[in-house]
């Protein structure tokens, strides 16, 4: 048997269903209550599995912190745009995606409860919850349900749900310092903890401080991108005559910016002409790991009123401030309207553009992206025994607040004078007529100059979230084989946020025309359920539970009823056979029924038509694939469904020793009118089939032209273009994704050389289909080149303890993902961590880990700079920690 968790309360255990292996148990006969099961049992195996993740692994197996930790589970196989990647709606958040289904597809849990969404939506589009402000320090353990879990938590719980378990008891303090760099330069990492408890009597407390920084990794920091090559440098000075697409001359003024963007600035001359350029602008303006600072604090305290009786707190507040960088500040005349101007001096037509380098503005940080964000949460109740029987129960309060605030750095509405002077009318076109000095366009900035044509767009964010519940568990009645176990649950809860951008956006105080709304959204729930554990006949046991869920929210309501059903079947005391299926359901994201109007960029579209139009073949179009794709536009709908999930389970449990176990787990996961916005690929080639055919004017046609929105193609600038494509959400058909999980453990005990104890956990994904409507061809996204989820992912690690040393390894394997041009498959790589603690006292230990131990960057030059999977893999290299653990007082 594994090792069994000592006993923790209800509301701990808080999470999905009839889920129970685990990978830690311990040799007690105590009743636990486990991510999976609101049933207390006496083990932890159950008809679904469920992956344990200790305080001492994130230590040992070398996780920087919780989500390092999460991210790298094997079945966290999802893409997702995190912290890290650059470019995204939130660089300060970030997110798992279990099975690939996306990060709105996983319920996460802070001891059993849920906490409030990141006020803003993951790629603008749907909610998720934020893992960065999670103490690690306080962790007990982490545990990963997969599959459907709605029977027990409701709404999210499609792909599985994830619950961090803190401590609930801690014997005096411990002060905890870490620190740590990369040996290639840039991105150190400092951490402090201070954390313990404290008992009197009846009264027990736990708390936790943290306070950690981590610095920013800037492209220029990493040699193999700190220039782009193979390609035009980027420009930071032109002129170009509109009507005949020719660039003005400058002369000599490159040479007299020479000394820019670290002396890169040279005149540069391609078919349309000459203008002074760089290949260094976007390397430079472009961090690779976002900089962050934050504190974050917990405490819990546990009061016994009577022996049936216990009152309990738990409150968590975080402070988190990040700021990263994705692009400098650039000019292009009359870049509100149509980009260009009639030049009074020359007669002609023309387009400035001005990129502003670090040495005019004061250095490069001068422009980043900050966002201060605050998060917390309190849980308050009573929990214990109905007196005269065997009956459990928990009463209680949750809330939890996310606020956050964006300052972007935008150019102000009189940038266009700085540069070309007044405005002197306009021309019987339309067009604004000014009368420039080249040399004001040529002359260097001063920092106070640019502080005069540049500020900051401050946008207030947040979301909440508050819940009551009642929870119960006990004996139902007896049967020959056992007694039938119940439990019973209520929650009534309100869920909210809003997104208020800057006013002055809105009044012109900004070089934009682009308007903005409030997006704001509530919503109100209800459900009851219950669930029951049934010893059918010695060795076979069943699980069954049902809940019933209501939403109301933009004047309509929505219910769902869920139910789950599992056997458990032992023909010999070291093998279990279990299964499990399970429905689950999805609720509308709030963002996705109320967004109001949101714009953004693809990273990647394909023109059909131009292609098309031109001959062409999509293989060698000059219009296929271009990055960064077009802007998007994009609106919420109210009559949405809420999406329905079938999750299904087959596997088997081998455990024939105390110090050997094995596991291996087929599973399936299904999902019916899949919330997701309108496919802009699919639009694109439906509006070129119609405009090749000349139909526009059917269903169809009529809808896709609409929606495709491109410039003239007569225009001076972009003829032909999209301009925006237009798109809102949609219930899709249906997506499926089915897989294996494998795990196993060997420990191995010597007298001489200490105990050696090995796992393993690997998880593949057999299929992964989808369609967008019904009728529509089934997609093959595990083998679509454009899918960037993990295919197969393996963990391996060996740890060695002996006398006051603990040593482990642990090596990731990754399996492949497409390359950056889309044509074939960047190859597995595996990624080697390794960790040394050593017990210097009873009181004092001290541990040195190194990540990335091989120091591989995986390198992808066929999509172009930065030269590496973005979003995939990390361009730190190795990284060397050290880290000392004192405790005192217990």
């Amino acid at each position: 048997m594994q090792p069994q968790y000592k006993p923790n309360s209800l509301a701990a255990g808080v999470l999905a269903l009839l889920c129970g292996v685990t990978q830690a148990q311990e040799a007690i006969t105590s009743a636990v209550v486990i991510t999976g099961s609101r049933i207390p049992r006496a083990s932890l195996e159950g008809p679904s599995p469920v992956t344990v993740l200790t305080g001492e692994d994130i230590t040992k197996q070398g996780y920087k912190n919780v989500f390092d930790a999460l991210t790298s589970q094997s079945q966290n196989s999802g893409f997702v745009q995190g912290a890290d990647f650059g470019n995204t709606f939130t660089p300060s958040a970030n997110a798992i995606s279990l099975r690939g289904l996306g990060p709105n597809h996983t319920l996460v849990l802070l001891n059993g409860r849920r906490m409030a969404d990141f006020p803003i939506a993951y790629e603008g589009t749907v909610n998720f919850t934020n893992l960065a402000n999670i103490p690690s320090s306080i962790v007990e353990r982490i545990e990963i349900l997969n599959g459907g879990a709605s029977s027990v938590y409701g709404s999210d719980a499609i792909a599985g749900v994830v619950n961090i378990i803190l401590k609930k008891q801690a014997k005096g303090f411990d002060i905890n310092a870490k620190a740590g760099t990369t040996t290639r330069g840039g991105g150190g990492d400092k951490r402090l903890q201070f954390s313990g408890g404290q008992s009197w009597d009846k009264l027990n407390t736990v708390f936790s401080v943290e306070l950690s920084e981590r610095d920013p990794l800037w492209s220029a920091d990493r040699d193999f991108m700190a220039s782009r090559t193979g390609v035009a440098p980027s420009s930071i000075l032109s002129r170009k005559n509109v009507s005949t697409g020719k660039f003005v001359d400058p002369g000599e003024t490159c040479a007299s910016l020479s000394d820019l963007f670290g002396g890169s600035t040279v005149k540069y001359t391609a078919k349309a002409g000459s203008y002074c350029a760089s290949p260094k602008v976007g390397p430079t303006y472009w961090t690779t790991q976002t900089k962050n600072s934050s504190q974050n604090l917990f405490g819990s305290a546990n009061y016994e009123l009577s022996d049936s009786a216990t009152l309990f707190a738990e409150a968590l507040y975080g402070q988190n401030r990040s700021s990263n960088n994705t692009r400098g500040p650039s000019w292009t005349s009359r870049s509100a309207t149509d980009s260009y101007f009639y030049n009074q001096n020359t007669k002609t037509n023309e387009a400035w553009t001005r990129y502003i380098s670090p040495e005019e503005m004061g250095g490069v940080g001068r422009y980043n992206r900050h966002w201060e964000d605050q998060v917390s949460s309190l849980s308050v109740g009573v929990r214990g025994q109905i007196p005269n029987s065997t009956w459990n129960y928990e009463a209680g309060y949750s809330a939890s607040l996310y606020k956050s605030q964006n300052h972007t750095q935008r150019a102000l509405a009189n940038i266009d004078t700085f540069f070309l002077g007044p405005q002197l009318g306009v021309t019987a076109a339309g067009i604004a007529i000014f009368a420039p000095d080249p040399a004001r366009l040529a002359k260097r900035l001063t920092p106070q100059e640019f502080n005069s044509i540049t500020g900051a767009a401050v946008s207030d964010d947040k979301a909440w979230t508050n819940t009551l519940s009642l929870t119960a568990n006990g004996e139902a009645f007896q049967l020959p084989a056992g007694p039938v176990k119940v439990a019973v649950v209520a929650e009534l809860g309100k869920q909210g946020f809003a997104n208020r951008p800057d006013e002055r956006i809105n009044q012109g105080y900004f070089n934009t025309v682009t308007p903005t709304e409030i997006t704001a959204g509530l919503r109100k729930r209800y459900a009851v359920g219950a669930e029951a554990g049934i010893p059918i006949v010695k060795g076979l046991d069943a699980t069954v539970a049902g809940r019933y869920d209501h939403y109301s929210f933009a004047g309509r309501g929505d219910g769902r009823f869920t139910y789950n059903g599992g056997l458990e079947w032992r023909p010999a005391t070291q093998l279990l056979v279990r299964g499990n299926y399970a429905t689950s359901f999805r609720a509308p994201d709030m963002n996705y029924i109320y967004k109001a109007r949101g714009t953004g960029y693809y990273s990647s579209t394909t023109d059909y038509y131009r292609c098309a139009k031109a001959g062409q073949p999509l293989a060698d179009c000059d219009y296929a694939g271009y990055s960064p794709g077009a802007d998007y536009v994009q609106t919420g709908s109210r009559d949405l469904r809420s999406e329905r999930g079938r999750s299904a389970g087959l596997g088997v449990v081998w455990s024939p020793s105390a110090d050997f176990d094995a596991t291996l787990d087929y599973w399936k996961v299904r999902i019916d009118d899949l919330v997701t916005n309108l496919s802009a690929d699919k639009l694109l080639r439906d509006e070129s089939d119609c405009r090749i055919k000349g139909d526009l004017t059917s269903p169809t046609c009529a809808d896709a032209i609409r929606r495709i929105v491109r410039y003239a193609d007569n225009a001076l600038t972009r003829p032909g273009e999209i301009k925006t494509i237009h798109v809102n959400p949609i219930n899709a058909a249906s997506t499926e994704t089915t897989g294996i999980d494998i795990s196993a453990k060997y420990t191995l005990r010597t007298a001489a050389y200490g105990n050696f104890t090995a796992k393993v956990n690997a998880s593949k994904t057999l299929t992964q289909e989808s369609r967008q409507f019904v009728g529509d061809p089934l997609n093959d996204d595990k083998n679509d080149i454009g899918n960037s989820d993990w295919r197969d992912k393996v963990n391996t690690s060996l740890t060695w303890n002996v006398g006051d040393w603990s040593s482990t390894v642990l090596l990731r394997r990754y399996g492949k993902i497409p390359r950056g041009d889309g044509k074939d498959w960047l190859t597995p790589t595996t990624l080697v961590n390794a960790s040394v603690v050593y017990k210097l006292s009873k009181a004092t230990t001290v541990s040195v880990a190194v990540n990335n131990v091989l120091d591989r960057i995986k390198r992808d030059d066929t999509g172009g700079w930065p030269y590496y999977p973005v979003g995939s893999y990390s361009p730190a290299g190795r990284q060397v920690w050290l880290e000392l653990n004192h405790h005192f007082g217990g």
